[in-house]
């Protein structure tokens, strides 16, 4: 079993950052990819990035590339995102979500994730 809890967000004008937190509980962390989705009032939950369990395979969505990375620190047990470069467009409720199928790859598919947090809304103001 692993619980999330997210942390970080708020509210930033265009233009600048947040660094988001997910600390997990449980000792499976390091067998765990990690990801990020992010979810839009009246729009489907969407993947953000996703981090291999050893931390050494990342991957972004197409809207977030070259703006956001993701990262892991398996000594204590918590995943990342640094959002630079914000935009309105990026407000939603970020979730981190854990796949405990221990394998050392990124997992890209919502349905393939185990556990999610309970969410952290970002606000991003013109």
């Amino acid at each position: 079993q692993v619980q999330l809890v997210e942390s970080g967000g708020g509210l930033v004008q265009a233009g600048g950052s947040l660094r988001l937190s997910c600390a997990a509980s449980g000792r499976t962390f390091s067998s765990c990819a990690m990801g990020w989705f992010r979810q839009a009032p009246g729009k489907v939950r969407e993947f953000v990035a996703g981090v291999s369990m050893s931390g050494g395979k990342t991957s972004y969505g197409d809207s977030v590339k070259g703006r956001f990375t993701i990262s892991r620190d398996n000594a204590k047990n918590t995943v990342y995102l640094q959002m630079n470069s914000l935009k309105p467009e990026d407000t939603a409720v970020y979730y981190c979500a854990a796949d405990n199928r221990y394998y050392d790859y990124v997992t890209l598919r919502e349905y393939e994730y185990d556990y999610w947090g309970q969410g952290t809304q970002v606000t991003v103001s013109s």
